[in-house]
């Protein structure tokens, strides 16, 4: 099996209902996730680090991102992240010309309010970094699955697609 190291960001992924404050708030522990790998045969290490909607997210939090994955001895990155600026995050890691394989992933609703379209793109993700061959950064969003420059977000529409 390949060794894969999964990044938590926080994001829509990871929110949860308060019900004190009646907000969304993101879980910095990775609930979602171990739900996710319960269900699995596989189990699969997470850290989880920074614990921010996308939109809070400067870029000393990417250089963080960027260190763990430097440092790491895996040569594939899973990172959870947060759908609006995604495309910055993967940005910031591609100009870092790392020799790794690198996939970013997300959800527009919150695993916690429905499961399914954050598992299916954590699944499909996964799948993803364990399938290709080609290093760089990828996103791996709502069945779309390429290199980052070939996908965005359609804020009209809620869902990523392809660009060509």
């Amino acid at each position: 099996m390949k060794k894969i190291l999964i990044i938590n960001t926080g994001g829509t992924f990871n929110k949860v209902y308060n019900p004190i404050t009646g907000e969304l708030d993101i879980d910095k522990e990775g609930e979602a996730l171990k739900e996710i790998s319960k269900l699995w045969l596989n189990r699969f290490e997470v850290i989880n680090i920074i614990g921010k909607d996308s939109l809070d997210m400067k870029d000393e939090d990417r250089e963080e991102i960027l260190d763990i994955i430097t440092n790491s001895s895996k040569k594939r990155a899973l990172i959870i992240h947060g759908t609006d600026t995604m495309d910055r995050t993967a940005e910031y890691l591609d100009s870092a010309k790392l020799d790794k394989k690198i996939v970013l992933t997300g959800s527009m609703v919150p695993y916690s309010i429905n499961s399914v379209e954050a598992t299916a793109n954590f699944s499909s993700a996964y799948g993803y970094l364990l399938g290709i061959n080609q290093k760089g950064v990828h996103i791996s969003m709502n069945g779309r699955m390429e290199n980052h420059k070939r996908v965005t977000k359609n804020k009209e529409k809620g869902y990523f697609e392809s660009t060509k």
